[in-house]
């Protein structure tokens, strides 16, 4: 066991959830970890009665957090997921812990790591952000607490994605532990709750079209020409009546687990497919199915499919794992 002591989580996402459950199982935190999850989200209630029903690591209490978020002690290890969120910069600001290890949240891990990594003084800022100035002055401070917990060799990155040779030697300059690792808790558990489905190919459901950065007519027009049938694994922030249009198309079946695909089909076989556009789920997906013989195939998105809103930069950042183009 490399870390001592008690830790506590705090999680709004089923990724982040999964993810923190690894880093315990990892030794990353330990031995005793509370893992609070945001009330009143379904996805979050579905992972953690499901995560409850295999066999946990030891030390590991799964609970929710009505309303406040826990503030860890010096004493504890705090594990955290979106860095970018208000109330997590806040607690920033007024806690000490004795470490901090943040786990996955998507591709927004990659761009925290950017930021930290860049000029003194970049706040810690959403893509896409419209920020107030009291807004850019907290994520400034937070930077600063994040970058000072790295410097003092108390901040740690658990990550699943294959974070750029380059943007890896940063963040390692700055005094940060980057860790990665492979599912190996959840590789280690039964997929019996989650029957594969039995379609030859499987589409991973996208946000992109909700947050207006693709047309909907053209990725409708490529969903639906798809040959054979196809299970449609909806993304949790996909739009209910878009969801509604794929569930009436024939030859399309939609499958509503609400837990993260690295659970529900991780038990996918040879003969099958995953087809995404581009997504952090490619990548764990990779991870989780290689070894199986079941291709994960990003769909490279068109330049008539984008809408205004989605800018070259960010174009470049949501494509930046299709490939698998980054160094170990």
């Amino acid at each position: 066991m490399r870390e001592q002591g008690s830790a506590v989580a705090w999680v709004e996402s089923p990724l982040q959830l999964l993810c923190a459950v690894e880093a315990r199982y990892a030794g990353v935190v330990g031995p005793g970890l509370q893992v609070m999850a945001r009330a009143k989200l379904p996805g979050l209630r579905v992972t953690r009665r499901e995560l409850a029903s295999l066999a946990l690591p030891e030390g590991l209490r799964l609970d929710t957090a009505e309303e406040r978020m826990p503030r860890p002690g010096r004493r504890e290890s705090w594990v955290l997921g979106d860095a970018f969120s208000g109330r997590m910069q806040l607690t920033a600001l007024g806690s000490v812990p004795r470490r901090m290890v943040v786990v996955d949240d998507g591709l927004a891990t990659i761009r925290l790591l950017e930021l930290l990594t860049a000029r003194p003084g970049t706040p810690l800022l959403r893509a896409r952000a419209d920020a107030t100035w009291s807004r850019r002055a907290l994520g400034t401070a937070a930077a600063l607490r994040l970058r000072a917990a790295a410097r003092a060799g108390r901040l740690t990155i658990f990550t699943a994605l294959p974070v750029p040779a380059a943007l890896a030697a940063s963040v390692r300059s700055l005094g940060a532990e980057l860790i990665t690792h492979d599912f190996a808790w959840l590789r280690s558990q039964p997929a019996a709750a989650h029957p594969r489905p039995p379609e030859s190919t499987v589409v991973l459901g996208t946000s992109l079209v909700r947050n207006g950065l693709i047309h909907r007519d053209r990725y409708f027009s490529w969903l639906f020409a798809l040959e054979g049938p196809v299970a449609y694994y909806p993304h949790r922030r996909e739009d209910p009546g878009d969801l509604a249009a794929v569930r009436d198309h024939p030859g399309v079946t939609v499958y509503d687990g609400g837990a993260p695909v690295e659970m529900t089909l991780r038990d996918l076989r040879p003969g099958q497919r995953v087809l995404s556009l581009p997504s952090t789920a490619v990548t764990s997906l990779r991870v989780l199915l290689s070894a199986r013989g079941v291709p994960v195939e990003t769909v490279d998105v068109p330049d008539d499919w984008w809408t205004p809103t989605a800018t070259d930069s960010l174009r470049s950042h949501l494509q930046m794992f299709a490939h698998e183009r980054a160094a170990p």
